[in-house]
């Protein structure tokens, strides 16, 4: 994990479980708006993040050797959007060697885990591997 996202794992870890809850849906309330480049995109379909039960659509970039994460998850979907956020906030920046390094089991490290049920997990799993693949890709 990278300086921002253990950060984030010690603010969480931190708090007692409801606690967590509220900063979970900080994330998500501070979640960013979908570039306007990529509408047509999402509107079309293309990004979508099928393991995830919500429509979470995925654009990570590689500008100069720096990654940009861009989504797009409807506000009743609070969850990924706030773990999404989470990702957006520690990895925006980062170079494509960070985002492939992030762990597996990064929801036990953010100490989530127990919050989620096994839908939310996968979903998640389908979210990192979208990020990883996209950024490998366009580091190409």
């Amino acid at each position: 994990m990278n300086a921002r996202l253990q950060e984030i794992a010690d603010e969480l870890s931190a708090v007692p479980r409801d606690m967590q809850v509220e900063l979970l849906l900080e994330h998500a309330r501070q979640f960013p708006p979908l570039p306007q480049r990529y509408q047509a995109a999402r509107d079309a379909g293309l990004g979508r993040v099928h393991e995830c039960q919500a429509e979470v659509y995925f654009f990570p970039e590689v500008e100069d050797g720096r990654v940009h994460i861009h989504a797009d998850i409807p506000g009743h979907a609070p969850t990924q959007r706030a773990l999404v956020g989470i990702l957006m906030d520690a990895y925006n920046g980062a170079t494509p060697d960070e985002v492939s390094a992030i762990p597996a089991d990064l929801l036990t490290r953010l100490g989530v885990a127990p919050l989620l049920g096994p839908q939310r997990q996968r979903g998640f799993a389908g979210v990192l591997a979208r990020l990883k693949y996209g950024v490998a890709a366009a580091s190409e």
